[in-house]
């Protein structure tokens, strides 16, 4: 028995006129006619009575239906069950990244991944380093996008918990107005910025701590007039001569468009983004693929 034709059968049942069951159903009332008239042959009896304007139903009608409403609320669940199975079977990787993502072609990385893996969805969280590796602890993440540096003191204990797959290097750099005394240098000593004023992202950051430290190795303390969390305004400002700052050299690259010099420091820093995951987990098959994928994919 056709399980959409008793759903049909249910619908007009409840309006007792075609247009609007039609209407309901989204057919022709044609069609509708027809379908009703084909199962009540396969039944042997007449369910409607077309003796006046509203169809009414007959008294085979009003035994046939609570069946047919059983059969049709059973052929729905079995469409939404099979429906929530093929659902499941598109794979879940929540992935987690350091902001400055654009400039690493992150972004660019996971819509290819995405693309040339359908069966995957990816979820997105960014976030700072240590929220990163919380999450991933508490096993809310599978993966995540985390940027350290050589002269970080936790990466030899605290963080053995996690293994890593190299995703790109970058270096510190001094990014000064065009007309700083030093704009003109390939290269400069972090000490020779130490009486100039700074424009530096938020503490609790690894760029904060990585500042810091550099800073420190060099005997001063910078004195920051500034601290935001994008570092367009970082370098809008700096371009105006309000200051000068401290920024990895790839995201000053991409986001410089207004005058400022981008200078390399003598002794260079070096900043790694690894790709983060805990090691007494096993990935999911979903989150193999991607760790597979990622030494193949070129970043943009």
């Amino acid at each position: 028995m056709d399980t959409e034709r008793c759903r049909e059968f249910v619908v007009l049942a409840q309006t007792c006129n075609y247009l609007q069951a039609a209407d309901q159903l989204f057919i022709s009332q044609s069609s509708l006619s027809k379908h009703i008239k084909a199962l009540e042959r396969e039944l042997g009896v007449e369910l409607f009575n077309r003796t006046t304007r509203r169809v009414q139903l007959t008294e085979h009608g009003r035994v046939f239906l609570p069946f047919a409403r059983k059969l049709a609320s059973t052929a729905h669940d079995a469409q939404a069950a099979l429906a929530d199975a093929s659902d499941n079977e598109r794979h879940v990787i929540d992935i987690g990244s350091i902001p400055v993502m654009v400039p690493y072609g992150i972004t660019a990385l996971l819509n290819r991944f995405e693309r040339e893996h359908p069966n995957v969805r990816l979820h997105i969280v960014e976030g700072e380093a240590d929220q990163l590796k919380e999450l991933l602890r508490k096993r809310q993440l599978d993966l995540a996008f985390i940027r350290e540096w050589d002269g970080d003191v936790g990466l030899d204990d605290g963080d053995a918990e996690f293994a890593t797959v190299d995703y790109a290097d970058d270096c510190l750099a001094a990014v000064l107005p065009a007309d700083h005394r030093l704009a003109s240098r390939q290269s400069i000593r972090l000490g020779e910025l130490a009486n100039d004023e700074f424009l530096l992202l938020p503490q609790g950051t690894v760029m904060n701590a990585l500042i810091t430290d550099a800073c420190a190795v060099e005997g001063f303390v910078p004195e920051v007039r500034y601290r935001g969390t994008r570092a367009e305004n970082i370098i809008d400002l700096v371009s105006r001569g309000m200051g000068v700052s401290l920024l990895m050299r790839t995201p000053a690259a991409y986001l410089t468009r207004t005058a400022v010099s981008i200078v390399d420091l003598e002794n260079p820093i070096i900043t790694h983004v690894k790709l983060y995951r805990l090691r007494d987990r096993e990935p999911s098959a979903a989150a193999r693929e991607f760790l597979d994928f990622l030494p193949l994919a070129p970043h943009e």
